[in-house]
Parts: structure tokens; C-alpha cells; sequence
């Protein structure tokens, strides 16, 4: 068991104003695994008075000093490396086999990234006779999702301190443990006092005291569209900057050119990374409407290398979903899409040989359309919706006929073809024929998936204000 009592407030464990606590569950055997203190208003007040007071002495801090306390961090979270692995494994239910890449080695990265990116950042330009200055926004309130807890956590908490700015943290209660160990990384390295501050509890009080509180000047969030527009709307009584990313339903377009052999696998495994529990998560497959049953054939053949099982386990490629209440949302939508009149090819309920945890069978549906709600709703599970289509525009239409616009892939034997279709999806980011993730380029969407971006130059700049001195 890992218990923690306190927050980290002001670089130090700080004792909380209430004595109540939070449990933290496995996913994967449903069974305690620790617990966190609850947070109330009055904690985020000491957070943010505690950032406020560490605000001019860090911003005024040069980018070179700033880079080398992210270095050491970043060092110290690659010592915690696999305990890192093992407790987000715990907590979320990755397979830990993928968790130490995916869950740690990723964020670690991000940190050192903005690290070395700073020293040369232009922070002053000259642009006529106006000095134009990028500056620090002031006290940012990052609240973050429990799916990729310490990687969500890094690509805001590592580019606002790289900016200048200092920052109140929310994880997820579902998974804040991961967050401990960060805090514990910052006290091993004598962050600056306040720097950096984390506070557990629930979204409906502390991320709501964060997103309003007058102190706080931006708000970072991401999480569902119903946590992004409450969010929204109480930043807007201190015309808070905030950034959002949210959720997402994205299109993995097959054109009929396209090598099946690659595509699918490749699409299929998108679609499950992480049990479905990734808001870029290609969870709609368009394909040509006479390609229909090759493509199903590649679909099941390829789940048959992801074992459903305990995430501990090496041999696991697919783990349990977070919650109880998560998985039978994800069961929800299963019953929906049949009764819908969705063709359910394989799965739909929980692994046989699994009776604890949250574990939900991969699930694929063909003769989807879009007007069901599985074509149209985020999911957040193992589930694929398989869906035809006739031509290369219908195509383009079905993956941007919904409200969401965050990722997507198109595939085709032709490079140009693919990047020619890849330009009018209307989404944040595209991949054409399975291209690899890159750390550095934007991620956000369009649409309800979000606003702003993160990661690379780009996740810097929403950190920044511009100030234009004439002379």
C-alpha cells in the first residue's frame, strides 16, 4: 500500500485542511493499492498563494537556470523509471510491457526536450523598432486525466515551467499515485519552493476552486468535453487564458489501395493501445465497401496478438479498463451499437477467464453507420466500429462527420494520394501510412476536441504572452 497523507505545497508534504481521504483501486484485481488525501478550496488557495509568491523570483529566472532544474528532473524520474512502470500499471491497468516506453520513457523525454529547446528559445525579437517579448503567463492550473497520467502530466507541468510560469497541479484521482513519485522527484532534487504544487481531490471541488480561483492565470485542462466546457466557463469570470484537450473520435481511413496486410494491424492496434483509453485512439475503420470481408479477416487475425490479462504479466498486450463504472459505460455502448443494428463480430463482454478487474473483451462491430451512436460517441474501450464506404470523397465525409476533430490516419499504396486526402480531414493531427509519433509536433484538434496545443515549440508558446515595447 502507498499512502500518502499530505500535498506537496510550497516544496514541502504540507498536511491537508481536511482529514478525509481517497482510496486508489487496481484495475486489474479491483483491490486497494494505496490512498490520498482529498483536497478542499482552502488546499488550492495555499497552492496557488504558494505559486503566486514563487511566480517573480522563477520567472525572472534565466531560460539557462530553468533548463537545468527540468534536466534533473528529468533524471530523477528516470531513476523511478520502473517503479514509475510498475505503479501506472497498477493503477490504469497498462500491460507492463508498454507501460515503461509509453507511460514513463515518453514524459521523460517531454522534460528533457523543453529543456535543451529553451537555451536557445527566442524569448526577445526585434521587430522594427518594437522589442517584442515573450513572457511568462503567470500561474497555471494543470488538471490532468488518469489514462496517461505522468505523460499528460509532463507535457503541461514540463512546458509551463520551461516558459517561466509555476503551476498547481490536479491528477486524476483515479490514478495519483504516479504524481506522488513526481513529488517526491522534485523534493530529491530541491525544486524552488512553489514551483510546482500538486493537490488531489475531486474535479467537482478542486478542479473547480483551480479553474476559478483569482490567482490562477490560465487553466490547462485535459479530460472529457463536459469537464473542458465547465471549465471554460469558470475561467471566463477572470478571463482566464485556458487550453483544452479533449476527446476525440477519430477516423483511420483505408483507401482501396491501401496494403491491408499493413494497414489493418496497424489500425487495430491504434484502436486498442491502452484498452481503447486514448482520446487519439483510431476507433473508427473506413474501408471501401468490396474490401469489407478481407479487412474483418485482418481485424480478427490481428486481436489474436493481444492477449487480454493481468498487466503485470509480460505476455500481456491488452490490460483492464480504469473503473467499474468505466467498464460498464463501455458495455453500455456495446448493447447500444447492437441495438442499433450493428453487426457484432467479435467480443462485446468481459473475458472469460478473467472475473476480477475491469476488463472488457476487444470488441469489433461492422455495418456501422454514422448515424449510430458508436459511430458518433467517444467510447473510451476496446471498441472498433467497422464501417464501408463507396468513394474516396464519401470516405473524407464519414471521417469528418462528427464533432470531433483530433486525430486520424489515411493509408494508400500512394504516398501523394495519402497526403492529398490527409490535408481535408479536420483533425489536430493526421498520420499517413502508420508515420510515427513525433514528440515535437502539435497535438490538439480541432472542433470539440479541443483548444490550444501541446508538446514541441508549439506546447511552449501557450505558456507565453507577447509584450511589444516600442522604442
Amino acid at each position: 500500500m502507498r499512502t500518502y497523507p499530505s500535498f506537496y505545497i510550497d516544496g514541502e508534504w504540507r498536511t491537508p485542511h481536511s482529514a478525509d481521504t481517497l482510496p486508489v483501486y487496481s484495475a486489474s484485481t479491483e483491490e486497494p493499492i494505496g490512498s490520498i488525501p482529498s483536497g478542499t478550496a482552502q488546499d488550492v488557495d495555499a497552492a496557488v498563494k504558494a505559486a503566486r509568491r514563487a511566480f517573480g523570483p522563477w520567472s525572472e529566472s534565466s531560460a539557462t537556470e530553468r533548463a537545468g532544474w527540468l534536466a534533473r528532473l528529468a533524471d530523477a524520474l528516470d531513476a523511478k523509471q520502473q517503479e514509475l512502470a510498475t505503479v501506472i500499471s497498477e493503477e490504469v491497468g497498462t500491460p507492463i510491457k508498454l507501460s515503461p516506453i509509453i507511460q514513463v520513457t515518453s514524459p521523460i523525454q517531454v522534460t528533457r526536450g523543453y529543456a535543451k529547446m529553451i537555451e536557445t528559445w527566442p524569448f526577445e525579437e526585434t521587430v522594427g523598432q518594437s522589442l517584442v517579448l515573450r513572457e511568462p503567463i503567470g500561474v497555471v492550473a494543470a488538471i490532468t486525466p488518469w489514462n496517461y497520467p505522468l505523460h499528460q502530466i509532463m507535457a503541461k507541468v514540463a512546458a509551463a515551467l520551461a516558459a517561466g510560469c509555476t503551476v498547481v497541479l490536479k491528477p486524476s484521482e483515479l490514478a495519483p499515485l504516479n504524481a506522488c513519485l513526481l513529488a517526491d522527484a522534485c523534493i530529491e532534487i530541491g525544486l524552488p519552493r512553489g514551483v510546482l504544487n500538486i493537490i488531489h481531490g475531486e474535479g467537482p471541488v478542486v478542479g473547480e476552486a483551480m479553474a476559478s480561483h483569482p490567482g490562477v492565470d490560465m487553466v490547462s485542462l485535459t479530460g472529457s468535453g463536459r469537464a473542458g466546457k465547465r471549465v471554460a466557463t469558470l475561467a471566463a469570470d477572470t478571463v482566464k487564458k485556458i487550453a483544452l484537450e479533449l476527446g476525440g473520435k477519430s477516423a483511420c481511413l483505408i483507401l482501396d489501395d491501401a496494403p491491408l496486410d499493413k494497414a489493418v494491424p496497424n489500425g487495430v492496434k491504434n484502436a486498442m493501445m491502452n484498452s481503447g483509453q486514448t482520446c487519439s485512439a483510431w476507433t473508427r475503420m473506413l474501408v471501401p465497401r468490396d474490401r469489407m470481408t478481407d479487412v474483418l479477416d485482418a481485424v480478427v487475425a490481428t486481436l489474436k496478438t493481444l492477449p487480454v490479462g493481468n498487466p503485470l504479466d509480460a505476455a500481456t498486450r491488452l490490460g483492464p479498463l480504469i473503473s467499474e463504472p468505466q467498464r460498464q459505460r463501455v458495455e453500455g455502448y456495446i448493447a447500444k451499437g447492437k441495438a442499433e443494428g450493428a453487426r457484432l463480430v467479435t467480443g462485446g463482454g468481459r473475458p472469460a477467464h478473467l472475473t476480477k478487474g475491469h476488463y472488457v473483451e476487444p470488441t469489433i462491430f461492422a455495418d456501422v453507420t454514422a448515424s449510430m451512436t458508436i459511430a458518433q460517441e467517444e467510447i473510451f474501450g476496446p471498441v472498433l466500429s467497422v464501417m464501408p464506404y463507396d468513394t474516396e470523397d464519401e470516405g473524407v465525409a464519414i471521417a469528418n462527420d462528427t464533432i470531433y476533430g483530433l486525430a486520424g490516419g489515411v493509408w494508400s499504396a500512394d504516398p501523394d494520394r495519402a497526403l492529398r486526402v490527409a490535408r481535408k480531414i479536420r483533425a489536430g493531427q493526421v498520420h499517413v501510412n502508420g508515420g510515427h509519433y513525433n514528440p515535437l509536433a502539435p497535438f490538439g484538434g480541432y472542433k470539440q476536441s479541443g483548444v490550444g496545443r501541446e508538446f514541441g515549440t508549439y506546447g511552449l508558446e501557450e505558456f507565453l504572452q507577447v509584450k511589444a515595447v516600442a522604442r
